[in-house]
């Protein structure tokens, strides 16, 4: 939609003329072909593992995502059941919190000047609520920003403002409360950009997770109580692209091979934090993990499998990001708990970016509540409500300025007199269906 902004990665990516040739070669051939119309099943997610046909795939599921499963995926017990979010009967509801969470933070170019009308239309979605979270995919920093190149020869690097961040913490005084940390790109700017960013939280009063000040962190889960009700976060990156911190510093961030291209997931960084914890008595306790294939619209089966895991190690919702798409929430019935039902969120988007393209311009918005009372004699907190609302990032012009704002998708649907803007926000939506199943309603005009 936008002339500003690029649509995806792959119309930014800077490379040699003959690699360049062949890169669009092998893209066309699989384009025709369709011998990527499912996940390539050995691509690796992790920068640093990856060969270059992987760079490749990457380059071509950005323009072209996944929008098949893996086969043998239950895609009806993913995205296709109900929400059996429903307390039992004779559940006693003493206290109650919410929580909104969205996807990446990823700042773009013109950010600063949409302060107070980004979050303008979905404001009470996600600030007000006893606990509003995100994630944030770049460091703050002092140091001179970088811009974003994209090449085969390394990750590209993200970095924001102080100024950015001040635009994408909050909406009219309201702020996060809870700013998950630990992604691939937080070592892009070295121990630098990790203090800077705990030190601008801590003015800010946000709650870090992911990250750590002191090695004594490193290991345990971040916990906050609301309301009587203790909720814990452990958190966990899949890498950091191969911008590893030195061994004396391998505690700033919480990192954990979850999807190697070869071996095992090591979940025991999680397993740790799951029994921390447990130790300190919370009423809650929700994943948080950077991990995922890009522009890939479902999971891979093993993180299935390794979402099912923590769920039955103690975890009560996952909230997970990465992928820069949407994928589906699952309602899962807990084996540990028949009561129990634990919601997976697979992958919320990236609520901020600078591409437009339909499918990156998509992101979620989860809200849930969780009570705390008694059942048959004993105590216990379960989750009570759980929705999801499909959102995406539009440019707005204000004069000679671009700026940014998150519209809700139920409430959008272009306008009669902008046919372009029309097949804009019908493609979103059906990205937005394929994922989390179903049909949108209540499709409004867009001002």
């Amino acid at each position: 939609m936008s002339q500003d902004l690029a649509a995806t990665p792959a119309d930014a990516v800077q490379t040699s003329g003959v690699l360049r040739f062949f890169l669009r070669a092998v893209c066309k051939s699989a384009e025709i072909c369709k011998y990527w119309g499912r996940p390539f099943t050995r691509a690796a997610t992790a920068f640093e593992e990856m060969t270059l046909l992987d760079k490749i795939y990457w380059v071509y599921k950005c323009a072209h995502p996944i929008i098949r499963p893996e086969r043998g995926t239950a895609v009806g017990a993913l995205c296709g059941a109900d929400n059996m979010i429903q307390l039992p009967e004779d559940f006693e509801t003493e206290r109650s919190i919410s929580l909104a969470a969205v996807g990446d933070l990823i700042p773009s170019d013109g950010l600063e000047q949409s302060k107070d009308v980004l979050y303008e239309h979905v404001a009470d979605l996600i600030f007000d609520r006893t606990i509003s979270y995100a994630s944030l995919e770049a460091p703050l920093t002092d140091q001179e920003r970088k811009a974003e190149v994209i090449s085969e020869k390394e990750s590209p690097i993200e970095c924001c403002s102080r100024e950015q961040f001040d635009v994408m913490k909050g909406h009219n005084g309201k702020c996060l409360t809870v700013i998950h940390t630990a992604s691939n790109h937080m070592f892009d700017m070295g121990a630098e950009g990790v203090h800077t960013t705990l030190d601008q939280f801590a003015q800010d009063g946000i709650v870090d997770i992911g990250t750590n000040r002191e090695p004594s962190q490193y290991g345990k889960g971040r916990i906050l109580e609301r309301n009587g009700i203790k909720v814990g976060f452990i958190s966990a990156a899949f890498g950091l692209n191969g911008r590893n911190p030195a061994p004396d510093q391998a505690y700033l961030i919480h990192v954990a091979k979850l999807l190697p291209k070869r071996g095992p997931s090591d979940l025991s960084l999680l397993k740790r934090q799951i029994d921390h914890c447990r130790e300190q008595r919370c009423d809650v306790i929700i994943a948080s993990l950077h991990w995922g294939y890009e522009f890939e619209f479902f999971p891979r089966l093993r993180q299935i499998d390794i979402a099912h895991t923590l769920i039955e190690w103690g975890v009560d919702a996952l909230i997970a990001h990465h992928p820069h798409v949407i994928q589906p929430v699952e309602y899962y019935r807990t084996q540990r708990d028949p009561d129990r039902v634990a919601v997976i969120a697979y992958s919320l988007g990236s609520l901020l970016w600078s591409y437009t393209a339909p499918h990156l311009a998509l992101s979620a918005i989860l809200n849930l509540s969780f009570a705390k009372g008694t059942y048959r004699g004993k105590p216990k907190t379960l989750i009570q409500s759980a929705s999801v609302t499909p959102v995406f990032r539009a440019q707005v012009r204000d004069g000679d300025r671009t700026l940014t704002r998150i519209e809700r998708l139920d409430r959008c649907m272009g306008t009669q007199d902008n046919h372009e803007k029309t097949q804009y926000v019908a493609e979103i939506r059906r990205y937005a269906e394929l994922a989390l199943g179903g049909k949108l309603s209540g499709m409004h005009s867009l001002d």
